[in-house]
């Protein structure tokens, strides 16, 4: 199927084209040219690369109601085997679902998050609780990651949370535990990501070496933004979750400093240190929810002072350029046929990207209905 889209306005991952035709040639974009079987009129709409949530949770249904929304990539950021198995086949099979990537099992100290979390995931998802493995120290650390490489994992995400901003206290890992998971992630070429919700804890994890951070923190970081930027270390935002989470009996403990407004600093203060944010909304079988939060986060991301296109560029060419996937993230020929049509223009006024009118995957356009 070739399926041309006419006089459109073209956000190309990178910058804006007023006026352009692009030619989506089965499951790839094409220099236009040649007879198509479809034309579509772009007028008064917008053109982008399919988005890129960089941090979600993936189960049942999950895949189907992103790609509803424009979403064509999850990466996920932690999912039990049987899980990821499923999702993985899903996504492999059919175009009428987000693709995914994912970290598979995160590392944890025994005990620790979200350890706490999985029986009620369990219950209310058809997965039983699954004892899943964990770091104790740094001989653990080492066999987990060749364990994770084993299964063919795209990155490895690491926790560091003492569960104390969510009025817990939890088991945590140990700084020399954390440097020995980057160490041997990075020595197999995986990427490493870590959870870090307080301005130590992303201490800990910068020092480390880590590559990305899979949350703005939620206190106060002082000169942290400045740390982070100088050590080329991307930023996941998830101001949705901290949003969603904020007013929820579940949320963050104000005692201690934990709040929505904090990670709004933060996020602001990465973007004014010229630190790279990547898009993502922590979305998970409750809260916020797969596809549309996305909407919300980059209309979040404009609040923490990122113009439109800055805002759409973290959820399209950065989150592609930061985790290799160089099939996406772009329109261009010869990349992936994952495209997304709204009505208006997002790079001036970023509500638009809610206006979905029609979603490609692969060049298979998704049937609304």
């Amino acid at each position: 199927m070739r399926t041309l889209i006419r006089d459109v306005r073209l956000f190309d991952g990178h910058r804006v084209v007023p006026r352009a035709d692009v030619l989506l040639d089965g499951p790839l974009i094409a220099e236009p040219g040649g007879r198509w079987d479809v034309e579509v009129d772009g007028r008064g709409r917008t053109l982008l690369p399919g988005l890129v949530d960089g941090h979600t949770h993936v189960f049942d249904g999950s895949l189907a109601a992103a790609l509803a929304a424009g979403v064509t990539t999850e990466l996920d950021m932690f999912c039990l085997p049987g899980n990821l198995a499923r999702q993985r086949a899903l996504a492999a099979s059919r175009d009428d679902v987000a693709d995914l990537r994912s970290a598979g099992l995160l590392a944890t100290a025994p005990g620790g998050h979200p350890s706490q979390l999985l029986a009620a995931v369990g219950d209310e998802h058809g997965d039983a609780a699954h004892e899943f493995e964990t770091v104790a120290d740094v001989a653990a650390a080492r066999a987990f990651v060749a364990a994770r490489a084993a299964e063919g994992v795209d990155y490895l995400k690491v926790v560091v949370d003492d569960g104390a901003v969510h009025g817990a206290d939890l088991p945590v890992l140990a700084p020399d535990v954390v440097a020995a998971l980057v160490d041997e992630a990075h020595r197999r070429d995986l990427r490493v990501i870590a959870h870090a919700i307080t301005a130590e804890e992303v201490g800990i994890a910068v020092d480390a070496g880590v590559d990305g951070l899979a949350h703005v923190w939620c206190d106060d970081g002082g000169d942290l933004a400045r740390r982070v930027a100088e050590r080329g270390v991307f930023v996941i935002s998830t101001l949705a979750y901290f949003e969603a989470v904020s007013g929820s009996s579940a949320g963050l403990d104000r005692t201690a400093r934990g709040s929505f407004e904090h990670a709004l600093r933060a996020a602001r203060e990465l973007h004014e240190a010229g630190a790279t944010i990547v898009a993502g909304t922590d979305a998970n079988p409750w809260a916020p929810v797969h596809g549309t939060a996305l909407h919300r986060e980059l209309l979040l991301l404009t609040e923490a002072g990122l113009a439109p296109l800055e805002a759409l560029v973290a959820a399209t060419s950065t989150p592609a350029d930061r985790f290799g996937l160089t099939d996406r993230g772009r329109v261009e020929p010869g990349l992936r046929a994952d495209v997304l049509l709204v009505d208006g223009d997002p790079t001036t006024d970023i509500a638009a990207v809610a206006a979905v009118v029609d979603v490609w995957r692969r060049g298979v356009r998704l049937h609304r209905s």
